[in-house]
């Protein structure tokens, strides 16, 4: 295969054939037509003859598949670069292997005023605790240290780093010997990440958006915030995207507004929303997601509520007023009822239709109830949803259930039953806290811990193309069909297929006389496909190599 595009040329027409494009223009198409930035024609072989002298290039796809780019709809691009490029715990066993590959990374970045990691997880290791203090502090020989959760709503610090900060002891969520969480995680996060140099975050940025484009990711939607990273960095961000070199990237900026003026302040820093990691609760894994009851692990504890109903309300009226997308954070039971009364007061002070037309999102969802699922078809809120959560963390041996005990566990992530009611799904990875993988997703969708939550690869596949497109209102986009964007990845992969792993999926397409388009089969345990090629506005920004 040749490049598509080059960065300095005008519109330029270019015909890919000899492979699958899957396109619901013409589900036995071979062969595409890309004009500049857009898709201009879908087809067979034979009708492709036909424009082959009038082109400016013909690509060669030797039977590889074609699909729309992906968009992953929850991403923190630098923490996710940091992560890359630096010292990454996910993977870690056991509380021996951690402090030892804190021992390398402290000894091996000398320079670094503040070191940087990620990705811990001691609910899977055989010692059931996280390193201790005095522990990291030997370990990094005495240096600060930030070093968060897998989830990213605690995090972990030597004595130095706290050293740092006055008045720590006294914020919410400060511990001597347990992890860091509220604002006292928020604290100690803002003065780490301040230390990154702009060179250093730039290059943090660049090696997510390298990985991102090299899995066929197109788009990211950047969940930014004052809790989270900061306005620099979220300009830094778009300037980078603004280069036309990797993906498009979209950005939300997650902080409450009740004021004309403070909407303006979010479009002027070039955020899509005031949406995203706008936190009601934290997190499972942390004890921090707000629940109706306890939890199973931490008897009379519920979590930590950050927003009530009003303060939804107040934000969702702004926003709506504004015309401007809002958007949460809520993962318990609790918190998510939180927002949905919320939402529904916002729909009194303005009108339900405005605001079903911004689509407003709710990031993760997990713990939702009929009534919840109901409110979110009844508001048009869209469920902005990780499905490797359910990966990581479902099933019976999995931490949902150490949190919660079984039957609350398996009520977690019901896709099946946001797919039936109608709401708009947006299927992301909230990377670092998983890692980007668009395949292995939608294979976590499809094969769900929960059988009745499970939905088929197609509807899954729609929910990380087409569904983020959706979720910033452009509902042009994400499928391969004329005068869509042409956004778009080069598969190698074996044999399709139309999928629905459950019976108590509907089965009616998996029938070759529908025409469905196929996708890869995406059964655990067999490969996934592998990324050729990545474009998007009609620029190639990733190529594999060839081997």
């Amino acid at each position: 295969m040749t490049d598509s595009t080059t960065p300095d040329a005008g519109p330029r027409t270019v015909l890919l054939r000899g492979g699958e494009v899957h396109s619901p223009a013409d589900p036995f198409a071979t062969a595409m037509v890309v004009q500049g930035d857009r898709i201009a024609w879908v087809g067979s072989e034979g009708a492709a003859d036909s424009f082959a002298d009038g082109v400016d290039e013909v690509v060669h796809l030797d039977g590889a598949l074609v699909t729309p780019a992906f968009t992953d709809a929850h991403v923190h691009t630098t923490a996710t670069g940091l992560a890359l490029t630096g010292l990454d715990l996910t993977t870690a066993r056991d509380l021996t292997e951690a402090l030892r590959r804190i021992r390398d990374h402290a000894r091996t970045h000398p320079d670094h005023r503040v070191l940087l990691g990620h990705g811990w997880d001691s609910t899977a290791w055989p010692e059931r605790r996280p390193p201790s203090r005095a522990e990291l502090d030997e370990a990094t020989g005495g240096r600060p240290l930030y070093l968060s959760r897998a989830d990213v709503h605690s995090a972990l610090a030597t004595t130095a780093l706290l050293d740092l900060i006055r008045g720590i002891a006294d914020l919410p969520g400060f511990h001597h010997e347990q992890p860091l969480t509220a604002a006292a995680h928020h604290a100690v996060r803002e003065v780490a990440h301040a230390t990154l140099t702009p060179p250093q975050r730039q290059a943090a940025q660049r090696a997510a958006l390298r990985r991102a484009a090299e899995l066929g990711i197109g788009t990211v939607h950047e969940c930014a915030g004052p809790d989270i990273s900061s306005e620099d960095d979220l300009r830094a961000l778009l300037d980078l995207a603004a280069e036309g070199t990797g993906p498009r990237v979209v950005g939300y900026w997650a902080e409450a507004i009740t004021t004309p003026e403070e909407a303006r302040r979010i479009r002027e820093l070039g955020a899509h929303g005031a949406a995203g990691d706008l936190f009601v609760d934290g997190s499972l894994g942390s004890h921090t997601a707000h629940l109706h009851t306890p939890y199973a692990d931490r008897p009379g504890h519920t979590g930590n509520a950050y927003l009530d109903a009003e303060a939804v309300a107040a934000h969702v009226t702004a926003c709506t007023e504004a015309g401007l997308q809002a958007g949460f954070h809520a993962i318990g039971d609790a918190a998510l009822t939180a927002v949905t009364e919320g939402v529904r007061q916002a729909a009194t002070r303005t009108s339900l239709a405005r605001v079903r037309a911004l689509r407003h999102r709710v990031e993760h969802a997990e713990m939702l109830t009929p009534d919840t699922i109901d409110a979110f078809a009844e508001l048009a809120l869209t469920a902005s949803v990780q499905p490797a959560f359910d990966a990581a963390w479902g099933g019976e041996e999995g931490m949902y259930t150490s949190r919660l005990g079984a039957e609350r566990a398996r009520t977690l992530n019901p896709y099946a039953a946001l797919q039936r009611a109608g709401v708009p799904l947006a299927f992301g990875s909230d990377s670092p806290v998983t890692p980007l993988d668009p395949w292995g997703t939608l294979r976590a969708a499809a094969f769900h811990h929960t059988p009745e939550h499970r939905i088929s690869v197609r509807g899954a596949f729609t929910a990380h193309t087409r569904g983020g497109w959706r979720a910033i209102g452009q509902d042009d986009a994400g499928t391969l069909v004329p005068g869509a964007p042409a956004d778009y990845a080069l598969w190698r992969t074996d044999e399709l297929v139309v999928q629905a792993p459950d019976t108590r999926v509907a089965n009616w397409s998996t029938d070759p006389r529908s025409g469905t388009p196929g996708l890869p089969d995406l059964t655990p345990g067999r490969d996934l496909p592998v990324c050729l090629a990545t474009v998007v506005a009609g620029r190639t920004v990733h190529r594999r190599p060839i081997e």
